[in-house]
């Protein structure tokens, strides 16, 4: 074999000469470090903004908000811009489009997210594992320092993060690399398979990614480990993400709300003051739900809820094979996609 056919090899072995594009394991390679970098240099700018212009350098609470929501912002839009150049998809093909159904899935998400922690808190009170007072106040801790802002705004200053954070996460987890890891393994186990398996390592990667949180356990990494298949299936039964960040956004948002800890962090301003007084292990301690026995029978009851609403808006509940098909610019539509 001469250098050139050598060339030749390599350059298929990396390129898809169909799609004229990199294949997924490259993409995600090159993606990974490209928007890594560049949060770094985001990271830099927004810190060196924060010191320079007035609005936010001139109050330090003010400041580490906007650092704070601006990178995740930043890091996001930064994120689906390396790969929408590199995967040369449509922002569709991400679970990004934003039509009606999208926003209607987005509303089904927020109830279902404020719903099942508030009905399990309850359940808590009612059989004398919980005590709850009202008390809108702000607390000490958290990654935000809500105690500079008064309770009412502080509240809003946490759904501003919450939904930027969690969306942030959504984006990045289930929209690019579930969507890049579905398409790079349907040629060796197929489509139906290939979906699946996406699910299940996302799913995985959710979970690891809270193994370092406050009062992490293997129990706690296991419940988020199964969130993270619940919200794959929010997006591989739908083809958009309008569930699975509804749910993400109201989930944080909610058990904050309540006075309880969202995966072993405190937020620093509640509506509700809450006492666990029931076992650790039923209720998550100072991890909160995700890391108790509680999260189970919600992972069933969200499933059936999934099932429902799927079935109410789209027909049927099917797994989409299309999430491993792209839709690429250069095409008008995704085989298989839902028109809702």
């Amino acid at each position: 074999m001469g250098r050139s056919d050598f060339l030749i090899e390599v350059r298929r072995y990396m390129v898809n000469p169909d799609e004229h594009r990199l294949r997924a394991p490259w993409r995600v390679t090159v993606w990974t470090a490209v928007a890594g970098f560049g949060v770094v240099l985001l990271s830099g700018f927004v810190w060196a903004l924060a010191a320079v212009w007035p609005p936010l350098g001139s109050d330090a609470a003010v400041a580490v908000v906007g650092r704070q929501i601006g990178l995740l912002a930043g890091a996001t839009a930064l994120a689906v811009g390396v790969g929408y150049l590199l995967d040369r998809r449509t922002l569709a093909d991400y679970g990004l489009e934003f039509d009606r159904q999208w926003w209607r899935d987005a509303a089904f998400g927020l109830a279902l997210g404020a719903g099942l922690p508030t009905a399990v808190l309850l359940i808590e009170v009612a059989a004398g594992a919980a005590r709850v007072s009202v008390g809108l106040a702000t607390v000490a801790g958290g990654p935000l320092p809500l105690t500079a802002f008064g309770p009412v705004a502080a509240l809003f200053v946490l759904g501003a993060f919450f939904l930027v954070q969690a969306t942030a996460e959504e984006v990045i987890v289930r929209g690019y690399l579930l969507t890049n890891a579905a398409e790079g393994l349907a040629g060796w186990v197929g489509r139906q398979r290939a979906v699946l398996a996406a699910v299940g390592l996302t799913g995985a990667l959710f979970g690891v990614l809270h193994w370092t949180n406050p009062s992490a356990s293997l129990l706690s990494v296991t419940n988020i480990t199964l969130y993270g298949l619940l919200l794959g299936a929010c997006y591989v039964l739908t083809g958009r993400l309008g569930v699975a960040s509804g749910f993400h956004v109201a989930w944080n948002y909610t058990l904050a709300l309540l006075g309880l800890p969202v995966s072993g962090i405190r937020m620093g301003v509640r509506l509700f003051s809450t006492e666990q007084t029931g076992p650790a292990l039923l209720t998550g301690g100072n991890f909160g739900p995700e890391g108790g026995l509680v999260a189970l029978p919600l992972l069933v009851v969200g499933g059936a809820a999934l099932y429902w609403w799927v079935r109410r808006e789209y027909g049927r509940v099917d797994l989409l094979e299309s999430v491993a098909v792209p839709n690429l610019r250069v095409r008008r539509e995704r085989p298989g996609n839902r028109d809702g």
